[in-house]
């Protein structure tokens, strides 16, 4: 690598790690602001509290680390070419495309960095992150009204249990009833269910099970019973982060359990897989744009090129955001939900290039 490619590249990390550096303290600021008072009504212990902001910090910086990279190298590209340095690089013979050289070097360097916090560090910081919010910032009946989680299991057997903490593994208002055809055989009911992970077994609190029979039902209770079910302990994880805080191996086979049950929540599932793939593509793209947009100097400054790069970073979240739901909450594909935005800027970097170059 030559000398420019080492300034550029340098810049490039350095800049977007300062960008990273200044807008997650104001994002865990402003975030403890409004929690604290949650957090301390509650007792949140001070350890679980600091373990909850580090997974808020990779949490945080994996939902928006694209915008912080494009607003980043709009940042130090516009300074180059106030100073006259782009004008310099090209008048000296070298061509756009060997200038964008080092720039996508950059983007492959935190495309890697990408696909290593989407596939393994997110989902464990969000598992956190959603587990604390779970058990101290929502104990309040519109938050288990929330965790309500009702699934079919297998063809015969329905599972609900009203609120899950994921972390202990623990539940409250367990119901398991198993019918054969469209009869009601039988129906358990407990106060508490608790997976002990050690002996793989289900440990029942205030445990009722109602045989139906023909003539009369036989009950049977107990203070606590352990017994064996058919169902995995991630059934009772509530669907609105299940697949949020699973590494991209266990979010295959979880999307393939859920699609042979037939579950209505298969899009949302497929949204969160795809898009650890999207999002280091996004990457690059944005970084086009960016330098693109950045490179040329203009009468208002590095303001106006800012401002342009505000406004196409809004578009692009708004375009995700957008499918995104959509993809949610009807039929439409989730695939295209996620790439479609990638797609269209895609063809805008390639536009805005073509230009650039001329």
């Amino acid at each position: 690598m030559k000398i420019l490619d080492w300034y550029i590249l340098k810049r490039y990390l350095f800049t977007f790690l300062m960008m990273l550096l200044l807008f997650i303290p104001i994002g865990i600021t402003v975030h403890l602001a409004e929690k604290i008072g949650k957090i301390l009504k509650n007792k949140a212990p001070f350890g679980e509290v600091m373990l909850y902001f580090l997974d808020f910090t990779i949490y945080f910086a994996h939902l928006l680390f694209p915008l912080f990279l494009f607003l980043s190298v709009i940042w130090f590209t516009s300074k180059l070419a106030n100073n006259t340095e782009v004008v310099a690089f090209l008048s000296s013979g070298v061509s756009f495309t060997r200038f964008l050289r080092p720039y996508m070097i950059g983007a492959t360097i935190v495309a890697i960095f990408s696909i290593i916090l989407g596939l393994f560090l997110a989902p464990k910081a969000s598992e956190g992150f959603n587990d604390f919010s779970f058990k101290y910032l929502k104990k309040h009946k519109s938050a288990v009204k929330k965790t309500n989680v009702f699934r079919q299991i297998n063809d015969n057997e329905i599972i609900y249990v009203s609120n899950f903490d994921a972390k202990n593994k623990e539940g409250r208002n367990f119901t398991l009833e198993h019918f054969e055809g469209n009869e009601l055989k039988y129906k358990i009911n407990a106060s508490r269910i608790k997976f002990i992970e050690k002996d793989t077994i289900y440990q029942l609190t205030n445990y009722v099970k109602r045989d139906i029979g023909e003539n009369e039902d036989i009950i049977e209770k107990a203070r606590r019973k352990d017994t064996l079910f058919s169902f995995h302990v991630d059934d009772l994880i509530p669907v609105i982060y299940a697949a949020e805080t699973k590494t991209y191996g266990d979010l295959k086979r979880f999307i393939a359990k859920e699609e042979a049950r037939g579950s209505s929540n298969v899009g949302r599932f497929k949204l969160v897989l795809y898009r650890k793939w999207s999002l280091p593509v996004s990457v690059f793209i944005l970084t086009i744009i960016a330098v693109a947009v950045s490179s040329i100097k203009r009468r208002g400054g590095m303001g106006v090129n800012l401002a342009v790069g505000i406004c196409i970073a809004m578009v692009f979240v708004f375009f995700d955001k957008i499918f995104g739901v959509m993809a949610q909450q009807s039929d439409f594909p989730p695939l295209v939900a996620v790439w479609f935005p990638n797609v269209i800027f895609g063809i805008l970097a390639a536009y805005l290039l073509y230009n650039a170059k001329r």
